[in-house]
């Protein structure tokens, strides 16, 4: 029996990554066992390269915003480990995840007497404490994102009211594949037999393998139309005009107004299909009272820290970097897993990066600095191992027309953000 939360995060966070078998029978057999809790609850099902977990808060804050009790499940953590499952605007308590983690502790043992297979992976445990928390909790709505990919996604056992698919970028290669179509044909696996999908993929190579999957399971199909937005203002707030209605957002960058339209689509599905009392007051307010640690969040106006693992945030990034901070001097502090693409990320790095500092922090799946170092072609460049340090001399050092960016990994983020918080 756990008896602290610091036993519980220890025991879920030491279980394996990836189970022997790459399917849904081992969270399906779970969730039998504790009467299918998953199917006591109204859901939306958000995939997609990047973007999810702003997309994922956004529509939560807006139902929220109308009254309703939402239930909020995300991944990874950037400031506590709790943050991964919340209703409304509050974490699990510490005590509730030590309660529901001893059920999935009885469970585990139970599916692996039967089957020694039977392993139920890091991830399965957490997305089975929060369908049962959601249950038990009776919420209204549950906005569940998914952990990788979509078709063998833990979370893809829901049957939701809508499937959302943000964009389609290269990550996670060794699992998805290699080419845009392997990793959108995967995100396409949350797609369900009439259950509508709304996406903001802007590929339109891709437009006719997303009608061919909807049309197999009977799904209707929405794709943003990004030429529908005008008038973007992107500064430390984000403004800019949808179908004549003006929204602000509270979180800054051209990526956030594609969030934000996804989400507001996503909403308005729902208030047709369900009937639902959602004022477009609620949708702006829901809109602009959304903040996401460590996505372009911004310190003392002149740090940044984002999470940008992967080349679609990276280019995402830039943009962003470029129309708020023009004409300054960008300096950056940057670490990143060893199976990322690390090197295209520093490609797009030096060509917009003033100066480039490369670290590492303690985690076993951080690329060394030196490699990252060597990779680069920038002018001004070096590498430091301890991450604090560098830091700190940077952010003491910043005259008045640097901008500190911090970025390339969640993981990484999440340190920082423990220095500046």
């Amino acid at each position: 029996m756990f008896t602290s939360k610091e036993q519980a995060q220890n025991w879920i966070e030491n279980i394996k990554r990836f189970g022997s078998r790459l399917d849904l029978s081992r969270i399906s057999k779970a969730l039998e066992i504790l009467g299918n809790p998953h199917k006591e609850f109204k859901s939306i099902h958000v995939a997609g390269t990047n973007g999810k977990g702003s997309t994922t808060n956004y529509i939560k804050n807006i139902l929220v915003e109308s009254g309703f009790k939402v239930g909020l499940y995300t991944s990874p953590y950037v400031v506590d480990f709790n943050e991964r499952i919340k209703i409304n605007h509050h974490n699990i308590s510490d005590e509730s995840l030590v309660y529901y983690t001893n059920i999935l502790h009885d469970v585990s043992n139970k599916l692996i007497e039967e089957d020694e297979e039977n392993i139920i992976t890091f991830f399965e445990v957490l997305t089975v404490i929060s369908f049962l928390y959601f249950r038990d909790e009776k919420v209204d709505f549950a906005v569940i994102e998914v952990g990788l990919g979509g078709l063998l996604d833990a979370t893809n056992v829901i049957i939701p009211e809508v499937s959302v698919i943000t964009n389609v970028s290269y990550d996670h290669m060794k699992q998805l594949g290699n080419s845009l179509e392997s990793i959108a044909l995967n995100k396409l696996g949350i797609v369900k037999e009439n259950v509508p999908l709304i996406t903001a993929i802007e590929d339109m190579h891709l437009f006719p393998l997303i009608y061919e999957v909807a049309a197999s399971k009977n799904a209707r199909v929405k794709i943003i139309n990004h030429d529908l937005v005008t008038d973007k203002v992107i500064g430390e707030e984000t403004t800019f005009k949808y179908q004549e209605e003006t929204y602000v957002l509270g979180l800054p960058g051209y990526h956030q107004i594609k969030n934000a339209c996804l989400a507001i689509e996503t909403i308005r599905l729902l208030r047709l299909h369900l009937n639902l009392d959602i004022s477009e007051k609620d949708i702006k307010v829901g809109l602009k009272s959304t903040k996401w640690p460590g996505r372009f969040e911004i310190f003392d106006h002149r740090i940044v820290i984002d999470g940008a693992h992967n080349i679609g945030g990276i280019q995402a990034l830039k943009k962003s970097m470029r129309a708020i901070f023009k004409d300054k001097n960008i300096l950056c502090l940057f670490s990143v897993m060893k199976d990322k693409q690390h090197k295209q990320m520093i490609e797009e790095l030096d060509n917009f990066c003033d100066e480039l500092y490369f670290t590492e922090f303690d985690y076993q799946r951080r690329a060394d600095a030196e490699d990252l170092f060597f990779e680069s072609t920038s002018y001004k460049k070096s590498y430091h191992h301890d991450y604090k340090e560098i830091f700190y001399q940077l952010k003491s050092n910043l005259k008045a027309n640097d901008v500190l960016l911090v970025t390339g990994s969640l993981y990484f983020i999440s340190e920082i953000r423990k220095l500046l918080v």
